[in-house]
């Protein structure tokens, strides 16, 4: 049985980014990295591709240019773990001890969690850049008008805004394209605002208003009909007698029951229902009941398991009240590496801590982009270098180049190398 002082689960931004930067400051750790995957993808992007203003074959690397020199890739997949031994267990392998472990597998998409999906997704007039962002261009080039609807899944999400984005700069591309009279563009959430912190808001539901974006609140999805090309929502608000009231016969509603709207859609995407692996779900390392059932229990502040001293989560798996995106683990990850390499020194804690950073480039057309950055409890947290030259919370060409070129180029040269 081989045995690591860190052990790592999962080769993704947060896998990668901590193994670069434990290497970085101490050569000599042997770490070991379970990843079954030969190929890495830079997602952020997959927003463009959708929209047809990035290539997907840019969005790709080999997996194994990216393991940090004298970190062992044990090319296989996690399926459980033995906390109190010390112990992770993989498909075919055999089992791994560590000192410390890293939890940062990602999370899965899964359609079972909405009936219907499913078979829809095999639909021509259904997609995701979630799952298929070259699918999803080729729907919106052939859309030819009507209802295009955009909704998310009532269930945490990797990258909260990817379904408006791609929602603006389809809308846009209608527009170029010379048939956005002839469309109906919806953006359906569960949630109860645009965005979360109130700065952002303010801009992006002028641009709702300006670009004539029907806008539906406490719109969870609960159903599809592929056949029917209906889509059924839950409405959410607990005054059901509001129900009645946002319901809008021009674009094809119709009340279901008491508090169900179905909606048809002639080009339908949506964030798929999401949720933490199952080797993560059936351990002791998750949450076993309440809102975050299922996800890695850690300290918000620290990352450090709320059971186990040894174990720390960063990433998509973990229970934190923030959004789930790659922004945010660039701050997480040197909060585990600081504070792993502090207990192997000191037997304690670093001190820096880790206070609910995450971004979102919204962008809102081609050639537009709001920079969205915030911290826990959706306090606006702005990079004090970018702020000082740039209002973020408007539409700006130049936060579009930094989506476009200069996001990218720090994610494959910087962050996962360690060095940012």
């Amino acid at each position: 049985m081989s045995h690591y002082q860190v052990l790592i689960i999962g080769g993704g931004t947060g896998g990668i980014t901590v193994a670069a930067q434990l290497k970085r400051k101490n050569k000599s750790l042997s770490i070991g990295l379970v990843e079954p995957s030969d190929t890495h993808y830079y997602q952020p992007a997959w927003t463009l591709v959708g929209a047809g203003t990035y290539d997907f074959e840019a969005t790709k690397r080999k997996e194994a240019d990216y393991i940090p020199k004298g970190v062992e890739w044990i090319k296989d997949f996690a399926t459980g773990f033995d906390p109190e031994k010390n112990t992770v267990m993989t498909k075919s392998s055999g089992n791994f001890t560590y000192d410390y472990l890293v939890v940062a597998p990602g999370l899965v998409m899964d359609y079972s969690l909405l009936p219907g999906l499913e078979e829809a997704m095999k639909t021509d007039s259904v997609g995701s850049v979630y799952t298929d962002p070259k699918k999803f261009w080729k729907m919106l080039s052939n859309f030819k008008g009507g209802n295009a609807v955009f909704t998310q899944a009532n269930t945490p999400i990797k990258c909260g805004g990817a379904p408006q984005k791609i929602m603006y700069l389809s809308e846009h591309f209608l527009r170029k394209k010379g048939n956005r009279n002839d469309s109906n563009v919806i953006f359906a959430t569960p949630g109860t605002v645009i965005f979360g912190v109130k700065e952002i808001a303010k801009t992006l539901n002028k641009i709702i208003i300006d670009r004539d974006i029907i806008f539906k609140t406490y719109y969870a999805p609960i159903k599809i009909d592929a056949e029917k090309k209906e889509i059924t929502f839950r409405f959410m608000n607990s005054h059901l007698q509001n129900c009645a009231m946002v319901v809008d016969n021009k674009i094809g509603e119709d009340i279901v029951g008491e508090s169900d709207i179905k909606m048809k859609y002639d080009m339908l995407h949506l964030a798929p229902p999401q949720r933490a692996p199952d080797f993560i779900r059936d351990s002791a390392l998750a949450l076993q009941e309440g809102p975050n059932k299922g996800w890695v229990s850690v300290d918000i502040n620290t990352l450090q398991h709320t059971k186990y001293p040894n174990v720390f989560g960063l990433g998509d798996v973990v229970a934190l009240p923030t959004a789930k995106t790659g922004a945010a683990i660039r701050k997480q990850a040197p909060v585990v590496v600081g504070n792993i390499l502090h207990l192997m020194k000191e037997n304690s804690l670093d001190k820096p801590i880790y206070e609910g950073y995450s971004s979102c480039p919204l962008v809102t057309g081609y050639g537009k982009m709001v920079l969205a950055e915030f911290k826990y409890n959706n306090v606006r947290d702005s990079d004090p270098l970018i702020s000082k030259f740039v209002d973020t919370t408007k539409e700006q060409f130049s936060m579009w180049l930094l989506k476009k070129y200069g996001l990218p180029f720090m994610y494959w040269n910087l962050m996962l190398r360690g060095k940012a």
